[in-house]
């Protein structure tokens, strides 16, 4: 006994002696009204301080696994916490599970997928690269925030948001063209919780939304567990394709729309400021609400910014925008916001306190510091320098290696490729696996089942060597399986 005990560096000691006996006595290695060593015998054996092993021993006693004799020593508890249990029985989950729950297994991609063994090149992530985090602002940004309110920070905070931060973000809107009088913002654990949010508070009349196709497969997980059919409409090179779009307008009722304009998910697209226009007419014609994925929309490489949907809108309040600095900044905090009328807003707000209370207010605060401090500018002028870089190095290898038919991707931090009609990109998938390389399928992203000859490249995360090593052999097998 004892001899298994092993330091963990960074954890006080006499925690981890305290945690190492709890574990002997409710494990049965130390019976009840048994005396434990003495605290110079246990120091010996541990090889620990003695005054470490005093330390353990006060802790057990305070959380009743052991009791003191004066002049005697310690011993154990004669029925310490967690010794006592009920006969176990066996429960079958899965009998137990709903509807909902299989389909959200189901849909799940990150347990079915490739796993990236260590050495492979993988072109599956579109996540920012760390190496480009701007720590020392970040850090500053903690401490003055904690210094300023942390004793307010670390409690409860508000349903609806931190307060300074939904002001910063109501005129950074502003600032991109969108008519605020009449709107308000929910703050949210980043893009997906909020459009959650939304879609479980919308009416389902039909139960039926329309989208770009392909499209976010996140979105579309979230639209089959709210219970919505999808149609998905076609992609041109400057976007949706409206002809097509009003066709099913035409055809059939929908409940809302989804559409991400700038540098779509998975195509790269950046939808042209014309067809923004087009596709407002066609939904204020139609009376379709829409909900606006501001997706990477800061991630421009060059040209001006182009004006998201929800300015197009104008003073309407009919569009429901949701942001998210995650792919642009720092994705381990999880804050994104929902911008919609005002008591939309009022509705969405409930439904949020009664799934999560908050969003970490703490999170919220220093993305408010940070951005308060004006380091977004400086940091987003690195990202794009970079991100541009590795961008024309992608696009280029594509062109020199991949047989493709089209490829797409305005900026952002993916390319789309798509082969030849009856290529099948699994194949090529499992193939390029065996070579340390993996990407993206593209059918994930499909509403009806297509896009089995197309692949979603994710460059952000992958060095330049690794870039042009790893199309070169997508591009060498995808030949070599067509003949």
């Amino acid at each position: 006994m004892f001899k298994d005990f092993k330091l963990i560096a960074g954890r006080p000691v006499y925690i981890q002696i305290k945690d190492y006996m709890k574990h002997l006595i409710i494990k049965g290695g130390l019976q009840g009204n048994q005396k434990l060593p003495s605290t110079r015998e246990l120091s010996t054996l541990l090889k620990v301080s003695r005054n470490s092993v005093i330390s353990a021993y006060a802790e057990l006693e305070d959380d009743g696994f052991a009791y003191a004799v004066q002049g005697q020593g310690s011993y154990v508890a004669p029925t310490p916490p967690g010794s006592e249990t009920i006969s176990s029985w066996t429960m079958d989950w899965k009998t137990r599970i709903n509807d909902h729950a299989r389909l959200a297994e189901d849909l799940d991609i990150m347990k079915r997928g490739i796993r990236a063994e260590k050495g492979t090149i993988s072109f599956t992530s579109i996540a920012p690269d760390e190496s480009l985090f701007d720590l020392d602002n970040v850090k500053r940004s903690f401490m003055d925030r904690m210094s300023v309110e942390g004793n307010v920070l670390l409690n409860y905070g508000y349903a609806k948001g931190y307060k300074p931060l939904i002001d910063y973000l109501k005129q950074y809107m502003e600032h991109k063209g969108v008519e605020m009088k009449g709107k308000d913002i929910l703050i949210t654990n980043g893009f997906t919780e909020g459009f959650d949010i939304v879609l479980s508070a919308l009416s389902k009349k039909n139960g039926s939304v329309i989208c770009e196709n392909p499209t976010h497969h996140t979105a579309i997980k979230n639209l089959k567990l709210n219970g919505f059919e999808i149609t998905g409409i076609p992609m041109e090179r400057d976007g949706i394709d409206l002809v097509e779009l009003e066709k099913a307008l035409q055809e059939q009722a929908f409940d809302c729309a989804y559409f991400v304009p700038s540098y779509h998910n998975p195509t790269g697209i950046v939808m042209s400021p014309e067809k923004r226009q087009r596709l407002m007419k066609l939904m204020n014609r139609y009376q379709i609400p829409v909900i606006e994925d501001g997706f990477n929309e800061e991630l421009r490489y060059s040209g001006s910014h182009v004006a998201p949907l929800i300015a197009a809108a104008g003073s309407g309040n009919s569009v429901i925008y949701l942001g998210s600095f995650s792919k642009v900044l720092f994705p381990g905090l999880r804050v994104g916001w929902v911008l919609a009328d005002q008591e939309l807003i009022y509705s969405l707000e409930s439904v949020k306190r009664a799934r999560t209370i908050h969003t970490s207010t703490l999170d919220q605060s220093i993305l408010y510091q940070y951005l308060l401090g004006g380091h977004l500018e400086k940091y987003l002028k690195k990202a794009r320098a970079e991100y541009k870089r590795k961008y024309e190095l992608t696009l280029q290898c594509c062109k020199e290696f991949i047989p493709y038919t089209a490829l797409s991707g305005d900026g952002g931090l993916h390319l789309f490729v798509t082969f030849a009609e009856g290529f099948n990109t699994r194949t090529l998938l499992a193939a390029c696996h065996e070579q340390g390389v993996i990407f993206t399928a593209g059918d994930i992203f499909f509403t009806d089942g297509k896009g089995q000859n197309t692949i979603r490249i994710g460059f952000s995360r992958v060095t330049d060597e690794d870039i042009r090593k790893g199309i070169e052999i997508i591009g060498r097998s995808a030949r070599q399986l067509m003949g």
